[in-house]
């Protein structure tokens, strides 16, 4: 019994334990009693969501979606939404690491905070498993984020302690409803009403796209306070609870759920206020600017879930390709199969890397230490990743499906939840034209192009000698040019060239990231940073090395 055990336990597979590039970004970021505390935590919620949140989420997609029940048996309003008890059990396994109250508050075993990159390397392995959910998780982090830097003492005082919570309070998950019927990404066309009463507001109309409606404990709500402008500067940032203290609906109802294609088990509903008590946050003309600070937080979370997917892609299609036998060979002795994997490798490293610079960036704009410069390239960072990672894992789920062949298709596999999964992605936190729009703000208003171009320069310059940098430096010349061009084009040209642009300044920005770790670690990081400059700026030649077949044992 004892080693059907050992066996047993040593088959189970942990999303941490055997990503170098993730464990090598907490080692480079954390340090201290934090950094032995996070490995220790990180493997141990890498093993759950590659097992047990695994399997929930297996059966919250197929079998046990949330589902609307409008009213009680006496014919009453309740608007409650029914959640399986498995993925009750998700939730409260996964606040209770922390993942959003320990940026907000201290770890107990450590009398400190933990901080975003702690937080975003637990969302990267949830997302493996279960990015469905990592949605409410990401609406719970902005809804902390807005209340602790924004809310006034009793509000605080009232919401962020539950909204925090680990599991020694009750949990009230978060919760940003933005989008309306009329306006869509148009924010500024919200009409939502807020009319006084006494100290707080009573919101009156309709959020089209609201998602963890019915588990949120408090909602942060954009609407308009009667008599305020027209246009996103005439909107006011409310938190509204959920319930009242006597456990009855706050003056709202769910109309029904949407039925959508992919993550399944976030309750996405259409919720209408009627004189939902709602309390102001921070500056009343400042709501706008609030949520879209808690926007770009959302993007970041929506980049690490992209991530997160891109990783169980390629690690579901190279366990199958090694397992599978065809022809008389196994698959990864076929000189494709290998390309491919080699191929998807080196952009997962250079992606998540990537990511994570973005987030040590991020984290100096949330201490209040960045400079202006610094402001202006997290704005810009986070649009161009945000764009890349999403494509990037509708990229990754479809070459696990075709790795798969016709197995990929079958809902036996994790494949198609994937593919499904990874769709909203480049739709949630603003399409790849709102991301566009952005790029042609930045570089109109703040002349972002070249803030880009002296950081990037600055960060080559630090490895000149470095025997790739001259392949990027080359990239980044041509870059400048074009981006010259692109500051004086007129308003048509720029929405026409933006989304194409801002895909190349992805790539520069990876590409540098890949040449830094690259000279850093050398080894298998060399390898992966060749195939990713090769494969990015089309440099190989036709008959020419096929490195990815070269180096596949070393870096697949």
């Amino acid at each position: 019994m004892k080693v059907l055990q050992e066996q047993k336990n040593k088959a189970r597979r942990n999303f941490f334990s055997g990503d170098d590039t993730l464990r090598l970004i907490v080692e480079e970021t954390l340090d201290g009693p934090f950094l032995e505390y996070a490995k220790q935590e990180l493997l141990a919620f890498g093993e759950l969501c590659a097992n047990e949140i695994d399997e929930r989420a297996k059966h919250t997609d197929r079998e046990g979606q949330p589902s609307l029940k409008r009213y009680d048996r006496y014919g009453e309003e309740i608007s409650e939404v029914w959640v399986n008890e498995g993925y009750r059990k998700t939730v409260a396994e996964t606040y209770g690491t922390g993942i959003v109250g320990y940026v907000h508050k201290n770890i107990p075993a450590l009398g400190q905070k933990g901080n975003y990159t702690y937080s975003f390397a637990q969302g990267y392995l949830l997302s493996q498993s279960e990015p469905g959910f990592y949605c409410p998780v990401t609406l719970t982090l902005a809804t902390a984020y807005l209340l602790d830097h924004y809310a006034d003492h009793a509000l605080k005082e009232r919401f962020l302690p539950h909204v925090c919570s680990t599991g020694e309070i009750p949990l009230y998950e978060g919760a940003t409803f933005l989008t309306e019927r009329q306006g869509g990404s148009d924010v500024g066309a919200n009409v939502v009403r807020a009319v006084m009463d006494g100290d707080h507001y009573r919101l009156y109309g309709e959020k089209y796209f609201a998602s963890n409606a019915g588990m949120c404990g408090v909602a942060m709500v954009l609407a308009r306070i009667e008599g305020a402008p027209a246009g996103s500067r005439g909107l006011t940032l409310f938190a509204v609870p959920w319930r009242l203290e006597d456990d009855s609906l706050n003056g709202l109802r769910i109309r029904r759920l949407k039925d959508k294609l992919g993550v399944r088990a976030v309750p996405s509903g259409e919720v209408e206020f009627d004189g939902a008590y709602a309390y102001v946050v921070g500056d009343p003309a400042k709501g706008f600017h609030y949520m879209m600070e808690a926007l770009n937080l959302s993007r970041i979370c929506n980049a690490v879930a992209s991530v997160g997917i891109m990783r169980r892609g390629w690690s579901e299609a190279k366990e199958y390709a090694s397992q599978r036998n065809a022809f008389g060979k196994r698959l990864t002795d076929f000189t494709m199969v290998k390309d491919t994997l080699g191929k998807l490798a080196a952009k997962l490293h250079v992606e998540l890397a990537a990511v994570f610079d973005l987030i040590r960036l991020f984290e100096k704009v949330t201490e209040g230490t960045a400079s202006e410069q610094e402001l202006i390239l997290n704005r810009l960072y986070i649009a161009m990743m945000k764009k890349e990672t999403a494509e990037q894992a509708i990229h990754f789920a479809h070459e696990a499906i075709e790795m798969h062949g016709g197995n990929g298709y079958i809902e036996d596999f994790v494949t198609p939840r994937l593919l499904r999964d990874a769709q909203v992605l480049t739709v949630w936190e603003g399409t790849a034209n709102i991301l566009g729009l952005e790029l042609i703000r930045l570089v109109n208003r703040y002349d972002a192009h070249h803030v880009f171009v002296q950081e990037m320069r600055k960060r080559l310059a630090a490895i000149q000698e470095y025997s790739l940098t001259p392949i990027v430096a080359s990239e980044l010349d041509k870059l400048a040019v074009t981006l010259e061009h692109f500051a004086n084009f007129d308003e048509a040209l720029q929405t026409y060239e933006a989304k194409t642009l801002i895909q190349r300044m992805a790539w520069l920005y990876e590409s540098v990231i890949a040449v830094e770790w690259a000279n850093r670690h050398g080894g298998k990081y060399e390898k992966l940073a060749e195939i990713y400059l090769e494969e990015t700026w089309e440099l190989r030649q036709v008959g020419g090395r096929m490195k990815t077949v070269e180096y596949f044992d070393e870096i697949v």
